[in-house]
């Protein structure tokens, strides 16, 4: 494989550092752009047939563009991926060019493949209860139940995503009647505890053999460090597969349906859209998007002039 050249990759390094510290970019985000543009730089690199210098990388042209993109979607990458990779190269080449001064519409004006967006889709509010109460025999060991069961307990009463309900510290306990969450990209939101949660939390504490210093992770792992978010995950498809739930009932999808239950209880849109930390409302809608039918035949039956 041809090898990026030295300006390509100190301009792409500069880059992360500017979406990390000047955006605010989440650890994974920086993560996976820095992936898919060295991806992309290094096609070009082989493409060409010789090293690209940021002169090169600004000589690039429509054809070069379709030649990745086939290239990309002939290794089985689906169109989904293939546009968070397209958008990642735009990122940086709009960088680029603002920062070198030169004209980037070959690659600004390349099109993303169309796909069809995939509705999140949340448990029915008897389902998530379900699976509540079967968490915690997942494991033989009782501690391990009762921390499962905090953490899902969690995601669906107060909508955290998992990497935030195990980034709380062992200071956050007892779990106070509101919360302050730090979410993608460093955004803070106030979340309000319901009893059920605080009374998880409190009862895996009890059971815990582990101390939980306040400067160290709140939810352990069987060996006693930080718990992974795989543990979780491991947990719900054993308790999925005992009710007979579709593989769409993941941990995330708990979070889905906080959504979808408080607004099926009246909950304000944009309410909820601070609850889950949302920078657009279009985002809190899709979580709701599932409930649209039902919801129109409510309006149908209920609204006088219907």
């Amino acid at each position: 494989m041809s090898l990026i050249s030295a300006a390509a990759r100190d301009a792409l390094e500069t880059f992360l550092a500017h979406q990390r510290s000047i955006k605010g970019a989440a650890d994974n985000t920086v993560l996976a752009y820095g992936g898919d543009i060295t991806e992309f730089l290094t096609f070009m690199t082989d493409h060409s047939g010789q090293t690209q210098g940021l002169g090169a990388l600004a000589r690039i042209t429509t054809r070069d563009m379709r030649a990745w993109m086939a290239r990309t979607r002939s290794g089985e990458v689906g169109p989904r991926s293939l546009a968070r990779k397209l958008s990642a190269v735009k990122a940086f080449y709009k960088w680029l060019s603002q920062r070198e001064g030169f004209e980037p519409t070959a690659v600004l004006s390349t099109r993303a493949p169309k796909f069809t967006k995939k509705l999140p889709r949340p448990l029915a509010e008897e389902a998530a209860r379900d699976l509540l109460e079967i968490a915690p025999l997942q494991s033989t060991q009782p501690w391990v139940g009762l921390r499962d069961t905090a953490v899902l307990t969690l995601l669906w009463g107060c909508g955290l995503r998992i990497s935030e309900a195990l980034s709380l510290q062992g200071s956050d306990a007892p779990l106070p009647q509101v919360m302050r969450i730090t979410g993608k990209g460093g955004k803070e939101r106030i979340v309000p505890v319901i009893d059920a949660a605080r009374q998880a939390v409190d009862a895996y504490i009890a059971g815990c053999p582990y101390d939980l210093p306040d400067d160290g992770p709140l939810f352990r792992a069987i060996r006693g460090g930080a718990l992974a978010p795989r543990a979780i995950q491991k947990a719900m498809a054993s308790a999925r597969m005992q009710l007979g739930l579709p593989a769409s009932a993941t941990p995330h999808a708990m979070r889905h349906s906080f959504a979808t239950h408080l607004l099926n209880a009246g909950g304000d849109l944009r309410a909820i859209q601070e609850l889950l930390g949302h920078a657009s409302l279009s985002t809190t809608q899709a979580y709701t998007a599932v409930d649209t039918a039902r919801l129109m035949d409510v309006y149908a039956r209920a609204h006088p002039k219907a």
